[in-house]
């Protein structure tokens, strides 16, 4: 198989999983009200995977050398001051990580 078809059926079976992960829930709870726990997962995990999301870019931070996460410490201020402010995920992210990119090229370089 040539890369070109590789691809093609790869991206085509990306996004066919994809839509059956996305649409299943709706079929499934068409008729009926979805069970307390799954009601009780939509509520936490997307407040769950934000904390694991930023434990993971937070975990090779030197906390212990110049500038002791500075530039890291800023950014995850902005993102939750720019989120408690505008409510708005893209924005937040967004702000964070422009912020973050600004301070290790021009404040904090290595």
């Amino acid at each position: 198989m040539n890369n070109t078809l590789y691809t093609a059926a790869a991206i085509g079976v990306i996004a066919l999983m994809t839509w059956v992960t996305r649409g299943l829930p709706y079929l499934v709870f068409a008729r009926h009200k979805p069970p307390h726990w799954v009601r009780e997962l939509g509520a936490t995990l997307p407040a769950a995977i934000m904390v694991i999301l930023v434990a993971y870019c937070l975990r090779n931070t030197q906390w212990a050398t110049a500038p002791y996460g500075a530039a890291e410490i800023l950014s995850v201020l902005l993102v939750a001051g720019v989120q408690a402010w505008r409510k708005n995920t893209l924005l937040s992210v967004l702000a964070g990580t422009v912020c973050y990119m600004v301070l290790i090229r021009t404040v904090f370089p290595a």
